[in-house]
């Protein structure tokens, strides 16, 4: 797994140790204010729900260090409303 330290769309810092950073199954990254009340939960890049990013044991950090690519796309929303509209309604589970 890849820890991002930021949210893609607010760019708000998500250390390795954040109770905020949530990811999609395929490591999106972003905080759990974007996901609660912009996203709603849906993934704007593949339509996924979102979980709370675990934390990567200290011991292994310099072993596994985070990611030091940053990735700030900010979601725009005229687009994302297509994706929101399909998949808001539908559990991630059954998506």
């Amino acid at each position: 797994m890849e820890i991002r330290l930021n949210c893609e769309n607010c760019d708000h810092p998500l250390l390795n140790n954040s109770k905020e950073a949530m990811i999609c199954t395929f490591d999106c990254t972003f905080c759990k204010d974007c996901v609660d009340t912009i996203l709603k939960n849906v993934c704007p890049n593949c339509g996924g729900g979102f979980e709370k990013r675990p934390t990567r044991p200290k011991e292994l950090l310099y072993k596994y260090p985070p990611s030091n690519k940053k990735i700030l796309k900010p979601v725009n929303m005229k687009k994302f409303q297509l994706t929101l509209n399909k998949f808001k309604k539908i559990k991630p589970s059954d998506r």
